[in-house]
C-alpha cells in the first residue's frame, strides 16, 4: 500500500498530545466567571458577557472560540432608568464589590471552539454560594453541569502523500475512518471555590470532572476529555489617587502536561480605564485594554504576541470582550 501521512487537525485530536483540550483566556483577570463557577455572582447586578477568540492568524484552521456568559443574583432587584435623572458625569468607575452578606446566583454559559477539524458546542448552568467570613470577605462554592457536543469535521482533514505533500490521495482506511465519524455528546461537571474582597481574589476550579463517563452518540471517534485545574489570585494596590495596579497569577494543569503559567499586570486609571500587560510561559506576551463606556457597557481587547516557533507562520490572537450590566 503507498505511503500516506493523514492529516487532522494539526495531525491529531489535541486530546492524544494531552496539550490544553478548553479555552484559555487571555482578559482572565476581567472574566473569572468563564474559568471559575463560584466567581458568579460577585456583583450584585445581571452580568452578562459575549467574547471572542482568535489564535494563530494566518495558520489554516487555528483555533477560534466564542461564549456567553450570563450571572444572576437571585435577590436581584432591576433599577428602572429614569431618562430625568442624571445619573452620572465624567468617567464611569467599576462596579462596587459587595461583602459581609449571604447570596445566591445562578447562571448560564454557551461555547462554541473550534480548533482545526474538531469542534466543540457546549451549554452548562451554575450555581453559586457566597458565604460571609467577615464583614470584608467572602467564600464562594460554585458548580455548573453541562453538555457539550463534539464533532469531527470531515471537510478540514485531508491525505497527503509524505513523499509529495502536494498530492492527495482516496485511501480506503481513511474513507473508513471518515465514515465511522460522528457527534459525541458528553456529559460536563466543573466546580470551584473563590475567595475575594474589594482588593484581594483567589480561587481554584476544575473543569470536566466526569470525563466521558457519560455519553452518547455512534461513531469510533474518541474525544478523551481530561480534567483541568485552574488556580488564580490577585491583589489590587492603591498607588495615587487615581491609579491601581493589579497584578495577578493564573496557574493550569491537565496531566500529565506540565503546569501552564499566566501572569498578568493590569493598570486602572480612576477605575474607569485600564491597561494591562500579560505573559503565558514560552507562548505569548499580551498587550490589553478596556474600559467602562457607561453604566451598562463595557468592552475589553488583548492582542497575543506568538514567542513560540508558531511567531514564523502566525501574526499573533486576537481576543474581544463586550459586557452588559444590567441594575447597576
Amino acid at each position: 500500500m503507498k505511503k500516506i501521512f493523514i492529516v487532522i487537525c494539526f495531525v491529531l485530536p489535541l486530546s492524544f498530545f494531552y496539550a490544553q483540550q478548553i479555552p484559555q483566556y487571555s482578559q482572565f483577570q476581567r472574566n473569572q466567571f468563564v474559568i471559575n463557577p463560584a466567581a458568579a455572582g460577585v456583583y450584585d447586578f445581571v452580568d452578562v458577557t459575549l467574547g471572542g477568540r482568535w489564535q494563530w492568524l494566518g495558520v489554516a484552521d487555528a483555533p477560534k472560540t466564542s461564549y456567553l456568559a450570563v450571572s444572576v443574583p437571585l435577590n436581584f432587584k432591576p433599577k428602572y432608568y429614569n431618562p430625568g435623572i442624571r445619573t452620572s458625569s465624567g468617567p464611569i468607575t467599576n462596579p462596587e464589590i459587595k461583602t459581609g452578606k449571604l447570596k445566591h446566583t445562578i447562571g448560564a454559559q454557551v461555547l462554541a471552539d473550534q480548533y482545526g477539524a474538531f469542534r466543540k458546542l457546549s451549554f452548562s448552568g451554575t450555581y453559586a454560594l457566597h458565604l460571609p467570613i467577615s464583614k470584608k470577605l467572602n467564600l464562594s462554592f460554585g458548580i455548573k453541569a453541562g453538555l457539550s457536543n463534539n464533532a469531527f469535521l470531515a471537510d478540514k482533514a485531508q491525505v497527503l502523500n509524505i513523499m509529495n505533500p502536494s498530492l492527495t490521495y482516496t485511501d480506503a482506511t481513511y474513507n473508513s475512518y471518515l465514515s465511522n465519524q460522528s457527534n459525541k455528546n458528553i456529559m460536563e461537571i466543573g466546580s470551584g471555590l473563590y475567595l475575594y474582597g474589594k482588593r484581594f481574589f483567589a480561587g481554584i476550579s476544575a473543569d470536566q470532572l466526569t470525563r466521558d463517563l457519560v455519553q452518547f452518540g455512534n461513531g469510533t471517534a474518541n474525544f478523551n476529555p481530561q480534567m483541568h485545574y485552574n488556580v488564580v489570585a490577585g491583589y489590587k494596590i492603591k498607588t495615587g489617587e487615581n491609579l491601581t495596579l493589579t497584578p495577578s497569577v493564573l496557574l493550569k494543569y491537565m496531566r500529565p502536561a506540565p503546569v501552564s503559567i499566566d501572569v498578568n499586570m493590569q493598570i486602572e486609571y480612576n477605575e474607569w480605564l485600564w491597561f494591562g500587560l500579560g505573559y503565558r510561559h514560552t507562548d505569548a506576551v499580551i498587550g490589553m485594554l478596556g474600559m467602562n463606556i457607561s453604566n451598562r457597557f463595557k468592552f475589553g481587547y488583548s492582542y497575543d504576541f506568538t514567542l513560540s516557533k508558531f511567531n514564523n507562520y502566525s501574526s499573533g490572537g486576537h481576543e474581544l470582550t463586550l459586557g452588559l450590566m444590567l441594575g447597576r
